[in-house]
């Protein structure tokens, strides 16, 4: 029959309430000297008096107080005319004497645990003076264990982790359970350890409480947590010893056990050929069934037609592969594009190179879709040139351009009016051939900047911009001005040949090789035979001088 925890403690306190009884019932020995005696447990000598050490059993539930023991001294005739009284520690309060027998009692249940002795002193007095007979004694009440605490995991619940493939053996966390009850005596505190929940794959030490791996080759991925219940157990594990149990979550850390693989072969993403530089063409991913580091990877084209046109790049966050453009894409240069695409794990682990290689391949082809584009000029620039003498009509040059699709749709031309206010220009709609429309002035305008517009007859919204500049050639067409009105003193006194004047001319037009002027004296100013003019011979500043003397 199993007894429980309270029936243990109960049968306990019969049996030493036996045992004290029995004690009082056997004769007192004859003492030499008047000192009092206690009548239980062990006695020793100290001074000129002898003491006892009292030993009461815990936790006693009984109605009645608890016999503890007796005091009694040798002047005491049994007439009634000894008392005995205590103090200290529980003096009245727990503990009780009968002044006339001096038999102790505990009328409080006692709990070794909150206080393990209580150190008391005992006198005995004469009950007409109330004087001591006998020497004040001091004497200790011990308070004996039972096994009524179990063991308690102060730490626990507790959370460990161990990394994944771990070989048997390894440590993974140590748990403690402590116990209230006296380690000295007996094996009340003594503890035991034991697995209830997570074999088999971990086990536990029963002396130290460690708890190891039990199983080879844990994989994370299959499964990363397991619950354990430790038990601890007192009495060294006996039948009938008390218990407790706490809770280990292990959680299995991640090493790289498991190399990167694309869920497929071959991908393929159609884009536009308009799509801009940068832009992002796809995404894609290899799976990798570990976390953290050791899924991190890099991607890199590897091979095929589509290097320098194509970058791949990854994404820290997702580690996905992010293929972006280099180059502009022109469907009617090429249509598609193949990749060998690589993915590699960052962080290989030397002791699973078995399991790999860390690395997989796939192709990615990419499709260019073609985009209805605009007219697209021979040239990005024109230049024309024209005389300023050209009449009206006169062609200039030809602008040419193209549907760059493969629908090849016909091209009309028109000018930008924003860039030829006054209209000086025409452009035929059909052949692109630039014709003056008015009369032109150099000395206007020397250089015309106008933008050429061409669009599709299909489709009127798709128009592509040339751009000409037309150069107006010069024509002497403008007659010589002299730079200023020249107004000019003389001194009288002034020499003959002696320079009063220079004299300078402009012309609006602008000849290749310069201009040439020729000066010469009007025929009223010729007949004063007081100045002349000398012709610098094409230079534009002639001199003007004294012929004789004005006195």
């Amino acid at each position: 029959m199993k007894l429980g925890k309270v029936e243990f403690c109960h049968l306990l306190q019969i049996i030493a309430l036996f045992l004290c009884l029995s004690g009082m019932n056997q004769a007192e020995p004859s003492r030499s000297r008047s000192k009092p005696y206690f009548q239980s447990g062990r006695t020793r000598t100290k001074r000129s008096w002898v003491w006892n050490q009292f030993f009461v059993l815990e936790e006693y539930m009984g109605s009645d107080p608890l016999y503890v023991g007796k005091l009694h001294s040798d002047v005491d005739k049994g007439d009634g005319s000894i008392k005995y009284i205590l103090s200290g520690e529980g003096a009245s309060s727990i503990f009780i004497i009968d002044e006339n027998t001096g038999d102790i009692h505990a009328t409080k249940r006692l709990d070794r645990e909150e206080q393990a002795y209580y150190t008391l002193r005992a006198q005995a007095l004469d009950r007409l003076t109330n004087k001591p007979v006998e020497p004040e004694s001091e004497f200790v009440i011990k308070i004996q264990d039972i096994n009524d605490n179990e063991p308690k995991f102060l730490d626990g619940p507790y959370t460990a982790g161990v990394p994944e493939m771990s070989p048997v053996g390894t440590s993974v966390v140590q748990v403690t359970a402590t116990d209230a009850d006296d380690p000295t005596y007996g094996n009340s505190a003594r503890v035991v350890y034991s697995i209830l929940q997570g074999q088999p794959y971990f086990s536990v030490e029963p002396k130290t409480g460690i708890i190891k791996t039990a199983l080879p080759n844990m994989d994370r991925e299959a499964k990363d947590q397991y619950l354990l219940v430790i038990q601890a157990k007192d009495m060294v594990g006996q039948n009938g010893g008390l218990s407790g149990t706490t809770s280990v979550t292990v959680t299995l850390t991640d090493v790289n056990d498991n190399p990167p693989r694309f869920p497929r072969r071959s991908y393929q993403y159609n884009v536009p050929e308009s799509l801009p530089l940068a832009s992002v063409v796809a995404r894609i991913k290899a799976a990798d069934a570990d976390v953290g580091p050791n899924a991190e990877m890099e991607y890199k084209i590897v091979d095929g037609d589509g290097l320098g046109v194509f970058k791949i790049s990854v994404d820290k966050d997702t580690q996905e592969g992010i293929i972006t453009i280099q180059k502009e894409l022109d469907f009617e240069a090429k249509t598609s594009y193949t990749l060998r695409i690589e993915a590699a794990n960052m962080h290989v682990d030397p002791r699973f190179l078995s399991l790999g290689p860390f690395s997989d391949m796939t192709t990615v082809k990419i499709i260019v879709e073609d985009v209805d584009e605009p007219p697209v000029f021979t040239s990005r620039l024109y230049s024309m040139v024209v005389s300023e003498a050209a009449k009206v009509g006169t062609i200039i040059g030809t602008v040419a351009a193209h549907d760059p699709d493969a629908s090849n749709s016909p091209v009309r031309y028109s000018i930008d009016r924003n860039t030829d206010l006054e209209r000086y220009f025409n452009i035929d709609a059909n052949s692109g051939v630039i014709t003056t429309a008015k009369s032109l002035d150099r000395e206007t305008n020397a250089v015309h900047n106008i933008t050429v517009l061409a669009m599709e007859s299909q489709n009127p919204a798709q128009i592509g911009r040339g751009y000409v500049a037309i150069t107006i050639l010069d024509i002497n067409d403008n007659a010589p001005e002299f730079a200023m009105e020249y107004e000019t003193t003389v001194c009288e006194n002034a020499q003959p040949g002696q320079i009063i004047q220079k004299i300078s001319a402009i012309d609006k037009d602008d000849p290749p090789n310069g201009h040439q002027f020729y000066f010469s004296l009007t025929a009223e100013a010729a007949n004063n035979h007081n100045f002349t003019l000398q012709d610098n011979k094409g230079d534009v500043s002639p001199y003007l001088s004294e012929a004789v003397n004005l006195y």
